[in-house]
């Protein structure tokens, strides 16, 4: 007989993932949730999981009921938890829930502010291109993989995109202290998530706790460039193994990257920027642990295309180019602008970017994007005027975020239809046009937008 799994918040990322990847396993698998959007939508009707009416039903939890997982989106008072605990159904957060179906795995665990999802998808496509049997749970859509998530009884390794916000609306606890990883790699520690860590030391402490963790004979992966990281990643554990990474080496040719082999060979890649050649060479090191070669590395790395919304190239016409990126905290949008300005130094390069997070719209965090778009020739920052009423922050001001930026020249605009028109305006004082957000810039079609623009 088939088991059964209830989803509380199926419409989430990672939840609807799961729930597909457990769907064709052969799991009898149902759900709720009060808003589900594009392509969670489409990707749960085509699998017929699409809950019949949106909302919350008590009646859905019943006793026959192997597991109900639980996700952020869904509240402490939430109708279905509230029976499943009266019930005293085994009740899960995702990240419990894949870790108690990997326990006899291999878990290797990508975590850090920054670069994750990157060093994740790059650790998968050489894994797929080798043919190699292994579990995941990815943060963004990859080229060649139907689901963000797999879980199987047979193979022995899961890869796991581990981040350091709260488990459940039950549990607090990280993400990625749930997972106990064999292999742990952090990437970078950058102040976030302010509504949960209201300091930098609480956030900090997130990545210590991850590391104090290790199991004997456990390996820890860092980024050595990173100082926070450093401290971390240099103190003493017993029987734990520390291999710290610093960006692989590489050129740039007439807007084209080549890594640098230890033999001199250049091999071509289709990402770019500094912040991804340490993602490169974290995931090298991650697939050195797990019997992936160096030679069996670049010969599958040449195809990696990146992860779905990483600096992605949306369309290019001679000289002109576009790119869109999910870059929301100050390290990625700084990360993301240099990388661009680098690739193309000889393009005149016009950086957007939303303030759309709970931390960027936070009137105390809005400073630490000091500096973050100097790399572009001309800036230009959106957020959305009303978003503050619905996240319950204080309002800021256009002036704010002028301050803020420290950058004089910065353009502020709070409108979508001003942000269509001033971007129009400046088509042929830019050769380069680079979108950042994890938002939507008020409804723009980036796509009609990129025509226009190029």
């Amino acid at each position: 007989m088939s088991k059964s799994i209830h989803f509380i918040s199926i419409g989430g990322s990672a939840m609807h993932n799961l729930a597909l990847a457990l769907h064709q396993q052969g799991y009898i698998v149902t759900g709720s949730d009060d808003e589900i959007y594009e392509p969670s939508r489409s990707r749960l009707q085509q699998q017929g999981l699409l809950p019949a009416i949106i909302g919350w039903f008590p009646e859905k939890i019943h006793a026959e009921l192997e597991a109900v997982i639980v996700g952020m989106h869904a509240r402490k008072d939430n109708p279905e938890l509230v029976r499943a605990q009266e019930m005293g159904l085994p009740i899960f957060s995702y990240p419990e829930y894949i870790y108690q179906q990997s326990k006899q795995k291999q878990r290797v665990v990508i975590a850090g502010s920054h670069g994750k999802t990157t060093i994740t998808s790059i650790v998968l496509h050489v894994l797929k291109y080798h043919n190699r049997q292994f579990d995941y749970l990815v943060g963004a859509q990859l080229d060649g993989f139907e689901t963000m998530a797999k879980l199987s009884a047979d193979a022995p390794l899961i890869v796991i995109e581990g981040d350091e916000y709260a488990s459940s609306p039950v549990d607090s606890q990280p993400k990625f202290l749930h997972y106990h990883p064999h292999i742990a790699l952090i990437s970078g520690i950058a102040w976030d998530h302010v509504n949960l860590y209201p300091t930098w030391e609480l956030y900090v402490d997130q990545f210590e706790m991850l590391a104090e963790a290790m199991p004997k004979g456990g390996i820890l992966i860092f980024d050595e460039s990173d100082d926070m990281l450093d401290v971390i990643g240099q103190k003493e554990r017993a029987d734990v193994n520390e291999i710290p990474y610093q960006a692989h080496p590489h050129t740039i040719v007439d807007g084209a990257t080549f890594l640098i082999t230890r033999q001199g060979k250049q091999i071509p890649v289709q990402i770019f920027g500094e912040h991804n050649m340490k993602n490169l060479s974290g995931a090298l090191t991650v697939l050195d642990q797990i019997g992936i070669t160096d030679d069996q590395f670049y010969q599958a790395i040449s195809s990696f295309k990146g992860a779905a919304h990483r600096l992605e190239k949306i369309a290019q016409n001679g000289t002109r180019i576009f790119f869109r990126d999910f870059a929301h905290s100050p390290s990625k949008v700084e990360a993301t602008t240099e990388a661009v300005k680098q690739q193309f130094p000889n393009k005149r390069l016009l950086a957007a970017f939303e303030l759309h997070t709970y931390s960027s719209l936070n009137k105390t965090f809005l400073s630490q994007y000091k500096g973050s778009l100097d790399s572009a020739d001309t800036a230009v920052v959106y957020f959305d005027a009303n978003t503050f009423a619905i996240k319950q922050l204080s309002p800021i001001s256009p002036d704010d975020v002028k301050v803020a930026f420290e950058r004089p020249d910065l353009t502020v605009l709070t409108d979508p239809a001003d942000l269509e028109s001033y971007l129009s305006s400046q088509r042929e004082k830019a050769d380069a046009f680079l979108f950042m957000s994890s938002g939507t810039f008020g409804g723009i079609d980036l796509e009609t937008l990129s025509d226009q623009l190029i």
